[in-house]
């Protein structure tokens, strides 16, 4: 059963900036100012730029390849079944722990007006968004929606009321530990950027997803990332060190200075939606990536049930939800450190995966976003990536490295005999070593999800692409003798002697030339009987003279239609007309690598479908 496609461009940007406007503002910048002191606006900023790196990373993977479960997917389908389980447990884990962070946050919010114990709260409220996303992903994203655009208003009335009340001599020191510092506290800061990962985990619930979802991962970026450098600086521009670094909620008590008791309230109603969204999408997201693991048999099938009813993942919403609830239980800091850091691996993984696939040359990864400056955007990232790894600290990276161990363990006790898959890295090293390694099953697997992402609906055209003759040649020769050995094939399929055919193309092309561009030509012809049709398709690398204005023609795409078919006829050639008309197209044809990729050239060309 299929996920349904629901979201649009407004949805997906609420829902991965709700994830990102959450503990990362309300409760981090005390924490964090106390690692680097003023200068901790500058480390968000550093944690953006990173994560800006690791985005469009993904926004181009997820534009070629919007499936449920988003880095996932892309690390499989580029380094393999081992390393996708690594990547998909990693990126379930951080996102449930970031979630679980939320619901600590609002917990603790909400002692202030309740005297329960902060672990009762959570639980509470973890059950309540688990039925909320067990009732339907529509529903939970409207949610969504609301909380994010309140936020935001909230949000712009504190900054721009409290540029006024800014002292600058509070920034004074400004970096007191140095670059070191600020390096640390970007890595410590991480954690607020991991709503970008959530949105591709959802990508196949979005509709135009190869448009909607780029944008929405760069404006929700843009804008988030500017929202917390102002709002960090003004907090520390109107309250004393020793209060931002000694307060739980910095946002709170700077909003109480400049409103007093309106502000507080306000400000911390803010914060409890902050918080709902985080743990809200947070649930949304982290279950598909066991939806995505159990498609692909690397987990019990069991994860991947879709209720009939609402179209999600319920087996999967309520495994992340009580996963979520026994996280509840750890260290403040130990949650935040060790969620960011898997959250950087996962980032190194995106670059990673960028670079397996395109140097791979598939013919079918067909971006619609292409990630800019390509590959030193994706150098970069693993540079940053590494020196904030660096930064952690030994703890964080032995909790990561245990839960590296465990996915691995998965993989090796279930995932392992269940895999029969190819990925980028095995063509990468086919075209390095020019060894036979693959059997166009990634290929294949990548032109179902084009036709998927692009509402491809297969029309007469299609099927007889799929079923017609192909000649690949790497000798030059004449078009007398082309023709010749088309006619030869393709007499039998449309019942004509093949020396008759053979003197109707050669007449036909004397009167004038059917090569329309100097490397194309449309040969086609009417032929006897009734509801005949069919096509032969021509590469030739070395070129075939077919005139002195086309002495190299390398695509040859030979047409024979009987009178009744003439409608069909037409527009077949205009099909390929505009698919031919297509920039690189003719570069895609003669780097095909086999007769399939030559079929896939027309199957996912650009045309009006009839």
């Amino acid at each position: 059963m299929k996920l349904k496609k629901e979201l649009n461009l407004l949805d997906v940007f609420c829902i991965a900036s709700s994830s990102m406007i959450s503990s990362g503002l309300f409760i981090l910048p005390g924490l964090a100012q106390a690692m680097s002191g003023p200068s901790v606006f500058v480390a968000y900023l550093v944690a953006g730029l990173l994560a800006a790196t690791g985005m469009l990373s993904q926004a181009e993977l997820v534009s070629a390849m919007p499936k449920a479960g988003g880095t996932y997917f892309h690390s499989t389908r580029s380094m393999g079944p081992l390393v996708g389980t690594i990547d998909g447990i990693l990126t379930w884990v951080s996102l449930s722990l970031k979630s679980a962070f939320a619901l600590v946050g609002m917990a603790a919010l909400a002692t202030l007006f309740v005297s329960f114990d902060i672990h009762f709260i959570a639980i509470g409220l973890c059950l309540i968004f688990i039925i909320l996303n067990l009732v339907g992903l529509k529903e939970a994203s409207q949610f969504q929606i609301a909380i994010v655009l309140t936020l935001i208003i909230i949000l712009a009335i504190y900054i721009f009321s409290g540029i006024s009340a800014v002292d600058v001599r509070r920034f004074h020191p400004f970096a007191p530990h140095g670059l070191a510092g600020l390096f640390g506290t970007a890595g410590f800061v991480f954690v607020s950027f991991g709503g970008l990962l959530k949105v591709t985990s959802i990508a196949e619930e979005v509709r135009d997803s190869g448009h909607v979802l780029p944008r929405a991962l760069i404006l929700s970026l843009v804008i988030v990332t500017g929202l917390y450098m102002a709002v960090v600086m003004i907090t520390t521009g109107i309250l004393p060190a020793e209060r931002v670094e000694g307060s739980l909620f910095p946002l709170i008590d700077g909003s109480g200075t400049l409103f007093g008791l309106p502000g507080t309230i306000v400000m911390g109603f803010g914060a409890a939606l902050a918080f709902i969204a985080t743990a809200n999408a947070g649930i949304m997201a982290a279950s598909r990536f066991p939806l995505a693991l159990s498609r692909d048999g690397l987990i019990p099938s069991l994860f991947g049930k879709i209720n009939p009813r609402f179209g999600i993942p319920h087996v999967s919403v309520i495994i992340t939800g009580l996963f979520m609830i026994i996280a509840l239980f750890l260290k403040i800091e130990i949650l935040v450190k060790v969620t960011s850091t898997i959250l950087i691996i996962t980032y190194i993984l995106s670059c990673l995966s960028i670079i397996f696939l395109r140097e791979s040359r598939l013919q079918n990864y067909q971006p619609i976003f292409r990630a800019p400056f390509y590959p030193y955007l994706q150098i970069i990232g693993l540079f940053g990536f590494g020196c904030l790894l660096y930064s952690m600290g030994r703890p964080a990276l032995f909790s990561s490295f245990l839960f590296i161990i465990l996915a691995s363990v998965v993989y090796w006790l279930y995932g392992r005999r269940a895999v029969k898959s190819e990925y980028a890295i095995l063509h990468l090293i086919e075209r390095l070593t020019s060894k036979d390694l693959t059997q166009n099953l990634l290929e294949n697997e990548l032109k179902d999800i084009i036709r998927e992402r692009d509402d491809i609906v297969q029309d007469r055209f299609d099927h007889i692409v799929e079923k017609c003759l192909i000649i690949d040649q790497n000798h030059s020769q004449t078009m007398a003798d082309l023709f010749q050995i088309v006619s030869t094939k393709i007499a039998p399929r449309v019942n004509c002697e093949a020396t008759e055919l053979n003197r109707q193309l050669l007449e036909r092309e004397a009167d004038s030339s059917t090569a329309i561009t100097p490397q194309l030509a449309i040969p086609h012809l009417i032929v006897p009987g009734e509801k005949v049709f069919d096509m032969l398709l021509v590469r030739n690398r070395q070129g075939i003279r077919f005139s002195d204005n086309a002495p190299y023609v390398e695509a040859v795409f030979c047409l024979f239609g009987s009178k009744d078919e003439r409608n069909f006829h037409l527009k077949a050639l205009s099909s390929i007309a505009q698919i031919v008309q297509e920039p690189g197209f003719i570069e895609r044809w003669r780097k095909a690598k086999n007769i399939q990729a030559l079929r896939d050239a027309l199957l996912l060309g650009k045309r009006m479908r009839h």
